[in-house]
């Protein structure tokens, strides 16, 4: 979490998906701290601007047979391109691998990871039974990306996480902490043979961030829910 405001130092950064949930947050972070921000976001509005990358996305996609798999499995082939266009192009690329992004949302539209955790105050046992979770607040996701940027040494792959925990440990802590909403409670040994951990990201503690709680995490959530009307 961040805990101050830096000397302005009139530098400029470019942030692409500056209207998403954790780009609106680096955007918020960078000018607090003195930079000039220029933001690249989509455009609402129409789709135009796209047409002539259809073609060549669909020729280079890569097809995955499972579904279940598509979200993560995307992330990972994504990461492994931008590896490979780097080292054949001389880039100096730094990645922030952040687990499941909950906290206080600046833009008007809900993202994915919160609306996962909407739909678990709203009951729903459809979805995301088994697997494990490794919450992280989006204040924390955001300083990560800027403290890297800040730190010319950093180089490779930082884990941004605070604990992982299994599905059902998760949900028991929402529980605990809202019992008024209607969490439902799932099976505790659906992966037999993965342990419940604490994820130690020392790569970016080492650089001075430190962590928001879980338990900050989810009440950051869904007080950001509740004034958005998601929930009452």
């Amino acid at each position: 979490m961040a805990t101050g405001v830096g000397e302005a130092r009139g530098e400029t950064v470019l942030v692409t998906g500056a209207s998403g949930f954790i780009g609106s947050w680096t955007v918020r972070l960078l000018l607090a701290r003195g930079y000039d921000v220029h933001a690249a976001v989509l455009n609402p509005v129409t789709s135009r601007a796209w047409k002539g990358y259809l073609q060549p996305a669909l020729q280079s996609s890569w097809l995955l047979q499972k579904s279940i798999v598509w979200y993560p499995a995307s992330k990972t082939l994504a990461e492994k391109a931008a590896w490979k266009f780097a080292e054949e192009n001389g880039l100096d690329v730094v990645v922030v691998n952040p687990g499941t992004v909950l906290g206080p949302m600046i833009p008007p539209r809900i993202n994915a990871s919160m609306a996962m955790f909407l739909r678990l105050l709203e009951g729903c046992t459809e979805e995301y039974k088994d697997f494990f979770i490794g919450p992280v607040h989006v204040e924390d996701v955001a300083l990560a990306h800027i403290t890297l940027f800040e730190n010319p040494s950093a180089s490779g792959r930082h884990l941004c996480v605070e604990p992982i925990c299994h599905w059902s440990d998760f949900a028991s802590k929402v529980a605990e902490l809202y019992p008024n909403y209607k969490v439902p409670k799932f099976p505790e040994d659906t992966q037999p043979g993965l342990v419940r951990a604490e994820a130690v990201p020392k790569k970016l503690m080492a650089l001075g961030l430190q962590f928001t709680p879980l338990e900050k995490i989810i009440r950051d959530a869904v007080e950001s829910l509740r004034s958005r009307g998601c929930i009452a």
